[in-house]
């Protein structure tokens, strides 16, 4: 019988409810998320986001999609590659994150090329070969069945496409790994309290980053989705891996 139990940080759910408590998190942390990332990583998550799109090997005329967008930040950096002649999708699953997308990118006369859509990446609701490019910055973790929403975004890939999958993973050296969890686990719910009146939802993205896959595993998940070929990149000791994943 088929377990129908995931993880929610380290408290086993049912598979069901997931989407609603992950929803409730990023309802609650959506206006002052962008403050609290800068916060968390001291500015670094825009060297990894860089990095992220540099990988991506984006050109003019390209349709793009960045799933689990959030508020939008690379959709920011991809707008300038795609140019006038191409176009970026911004999907989430949650509505309070697009809300705050659309207003930021608004505001920053970015809108031109953009469609905005609510979506499950386990569902998406594109057509089969739909694009060149799919980026799915720090959204894998949440996601309650990652195998179903990688043969997904395989589905909606172009042959000749590349997905790119920013994610927190598994530091590689054992001190530097101790550190990190002391921060995570003591530090960065403090700082969601201070900062965002919600320590609880930051204990459990801490949570949720240390039950993801480490780098082999997913990309394992990956290969076994359909892609022809996975290569990952450490940053910042293992803290952060981009995978890139081929459709040939």
């Amino acid at each position: 019988m088929k377990d129908d139990t995931t993880d929610f940080g380290f408290t086993k759910v049912k598979a069901t409810q997931k989407h609603k408590l992950v929803g409730q998190v990023f309802d609650s942390v959506a206006s002052s998320y962008d403050l609290m990332n800068d916060l968390m990583s001291l500015g670094i998550h825009r060297l990894w986001k860089r990095h992220a799109i540099a990988l991506a090997q984006i050109r003019p005329n390209q349709h793009v999609l960045d799933l689990a967008a959030g508020t939008g930040d690379l959709t920011r950096l991809i707008v300038p590659k795609v140019t006038a002649s191409g176009q970026v999708t911004l999907s989430d699953i949650n509505m309070s994150m697009l809300a705050q997308a659309k207003i930021r990118l608004t505001d920053e006369g970015i809108f031109d090329n953009i469609r905005i859509v609510q979506a499950d990446a386990q569902h998406l609701p594109f057509n089969t070969n739909t694009f060149d490019r799919i980026i799915m910055g720090f959204g894998l973790r949440n996601v309650t069945f990652k195998e179903k929403a990688l043969q997904s975004m395989y589905r909606v890939l172009k042959p000749g496409g590349h997905i790119i999958i920013l994610e927190f993973s598994h530091p590689t050296n054992a001190t530097f790994s101790k550190l990190y969890d002391t921060y995570s686990f003591h530090v960065l719910p403090k700082l969601g309290e201070w900062v965002a009146k919600d320590g609880a939802s930051y204990q459990y993205l801490a949570e949720s980053i240390r039950m993801h896959p480490n780098q082999e595993k997913l990309k394992e998940l990956i290969l076994q989705a359909g892609f022809d070929v996975c290569h990952y990149h450490n940053l910042t000791g293992g803290i952060v891996a981009i995978h890139k994943g081929i459709k040939y």
